[in-house]
């Protein structure tokens, strides 16, 4: 490659949805609804948890941060996104795209941890349920937190920090509307193997590791309840790990979709779709799968709207 195609690169070009102006218009009002949806969904379990004592416990703590996480994961993408929609500019600065990668991994990979740290909660509360409240104690717990945030920020900054060495070709399109890590690479002139072996390291501790042992977890789980006698004791002990499965099951299906769509066609609108079903709506769906399927967090729910919402409010709609 000649030096003049080389540049370091000063900002990016997202081309997300190419499509008319009419179906754009569609398309703002979709994502952001969407987006309101999770914001606000996370948040009230967020202050749902925080503020009912009869949540604090293991799995609602885990929860709590789980449902930050989806606040700052879709916070990260969609904003930028709606923004570029509105103003039909569809650039973003060599800074900002580097700042969307770091916060998208770390909070991509914060999910992907407290889920399996969930997981390992499950497996205690039911393979081991009269030692759980010893093994899952308040102080374990913080550290199981502390320590999935503090992996994902140094996995991120160590893939983000070697893109700083990589020099840019001259054509910065990003068929997505986001920068997407392994897009930014293939828009690079420098040598990307270092790149790509902290990509796949990092893939590898970070998402192949923790998914196995979620399996495991819930091989340990299936075959403790299928040891159950009684039929009401196995499903109560599946329907306490429900909403935790249902969350990894789409979860990882909609990671998978967009690892299969990339690999499987060129297309990248079909890679588009999948990743907005990652990024957009799994963090959606988390609230409903949670408040839907779990009567405590239904009541938490709405004990919090009843002291948010003003008396004379609560009489027109009937919560009092």
């Amino acid at each position: 490659m000649e030096p003049g195609n080389q540049t370091h690169a000063s900002e990016f070009l997202l081309l997300g949805f190419s499509v008319t102006s009419e179906i754009q218009f569609m398309l703002f009002g979709l994502f952001l609804s969407i987006y309101l949806v999770a914001f606000m969904g996370n948040l009230l379990i967020f202050l749902a948890i925080c503020s009912d004592s009869h949540l604090h416990m293991p799995m609602y703590f885990f929860l709590s941060n789980l449902s930050f996480a989806d606040i700052c994961f879709t916070s990260t993408t969609i904003p930028k996104m709606l923004l570029n929609i509105q103003t039909q500019r569809k650039t973003i600065t060599y800074e900002g795209c580097l700042s969307q990668i770091f916060f998208f991994i770390v909070f991509g990979c914060l999910d992907n941890l407290l889920l399996t740290v969930m997981a390992y909660d499950r497996f205690v509360a039911i393979c081991h349920p009269l030692h759980y409240s010893v093994i899952m104690n308040p102080q374990f717990c913080g550290l199981l937190a502390l320590g999935s945030w503090c992996i994902s920020v140094m996995g991120s900054l160590l893939e983000t920090l070697t893109l700083l060495r990589l020099s840019f070709c001259t054509k910065m399109e990003i068929p997505h509307f986001f920068c997407d890590l392994p897009e930014i690479l293939k828009l690079s002139c420098s040598d990307t193997l270092i790149n790509n072996i902290v990509v796949y390291s990092a893939t590898g501790l970070l998402a192949v590791i923790p998914f196995h042992a979620i399996l495991l977890s819930y091989y340990q789980i299936i075959s403790s309840i299928l040891s159950i006698s009684s039929a009401a004791g196995k499903h109560k002990a599946f329907s306490t790990c429900g909403s935790h499965l249902s969350m990894v099951s789409l979860f990882y299906g909609t990671g998978l979709g967009v690892y299969l769509s990339s690999a499987a066609t060129s297309s990248s609108r079909m890679s588009l779709v999948a990743s907005v079903m990652y990024t957009i709506v799994t963090p959606m769906m988390n609230p409903f799968i949670y408040s839907l399927r779990n009567r405590d967090m239904k009541r938490a729910l709405s004990r919090l709207l009843i002291r948010m919402v003003p008396l004379s409010v609560r009489t027109i709609i009937g919560l009092s």
